[in-house]
């Protein structure tokens, strides 16, 4: 397996897709990391804080969007 290390310099925009994925628009720098001996290869993802932020802020906006077009629940209480 190649390993690298992925970092996230800008967000630029995040989508869904019909096959249920979340898709990242991203400006990052990636290179190649060579694995430690003993331990699983592993690609990093590395950001600031600031991306984290906004990463997660994104995300939440695209569960919203994914929730608001799931069919809604006829269970609910009659009468």
């Amino acid at each position: 397996m190649k390993t690298h290390q992925i970092e996230i310099q800008k967000f630029k925009a995040a989508a869904n897709n019909p096959h249920g994925q979340v898709l990242f628009k991203v400006d990052a720098l990636v290179s190649t990391r060579a694995p430690v001996d003993g331990i699983e290869p592993s690609t990093l993802l590395v950001m600031s804080e600031q991306n984290a932020r906004v990463l997660m802020n994104l995300l939440k906006a695209q569960f919203t969007e994914l929730d608001s077009k799931k069919p809604k629940s006829r269970h609910g209480r009659h009468g």
